[in-house]
């Protein structure tokens, strides 16, 4: 697999993730969104959150530039702090429980703006087996194994969402 076709697989999984997040939001109760099937699990809306900050921070960190939460305002729409390693990284069940979503509108926003962002990224030709270190998880990793990362972390929060979305659309 040549660089480029390592380039077009991210963006169609990328693309594919964008969707899922965009069909789980269509239409949905606002009320699911900090909804929980039971005390310790995450909601939908920090599900979604939680994915697009990962995506946000760890492209940001390979293109060495702020991340979109800070520099796009997207912490005040959440009701955050600017705070860039506030990812839902290492949340405890509490902290995940406080979450408020602002709404789908404001999930579905700020994910398209991190997509674009990382559409703008992909089409840097940046090299996939640079090291790159990460001030948020404190590692070191090749650009290659950061963006796998975000697309693995992407489809198993997205699956999870939609999985909770069912159950709860169910319960009713």
């Amino acid at each position: 697999m040549t660089a480029t076709d390592g380039t077009a697989l991210v963006r169609d999984l990328l693309r594919h993730i964008a969707n899922e997040v965009t069909a789980l939001l269509d239409g949905l109760d606002p009320a699911l969104l900090d909804a929980r099937l039971a005390g310790g699990t995450n909601s939908i809306g920090w599900l979604l959150w939680h994915l697009t900050r990962s995506h946000d921070r760890n492209v940001s960190e390979l293109r060495g530039r702020p991340q979109l939460w800070l520099v796009g305002g997207w912490h005040a729409r959440f009701d955050r702090a600017p705070d860039p390693a506030d990812t839902g990284y290492r949340h405890s069940a509490a902290e995940a429980a406080d979450f408020r979503s602002p709404g789908p509108e404001v999930l579905a926003a700020y994910h398209r703006a991190a997509v674009a962002m990382i559409d703008d990224y992909l089409d840097s030709g940046d090299d996939p087996f640079r090291t790159v270190h990460s001030p948020t998880l404190g590692d070191e990793a090749t650009v290659h194994a950061r963006l796998a990362g975000v697309l693995a972390d992407g489809l198993q929060h997205v699956g999870q969402a939609a999985l909770l979305k069912g159950m709860m659309q169910r319960r009713r």
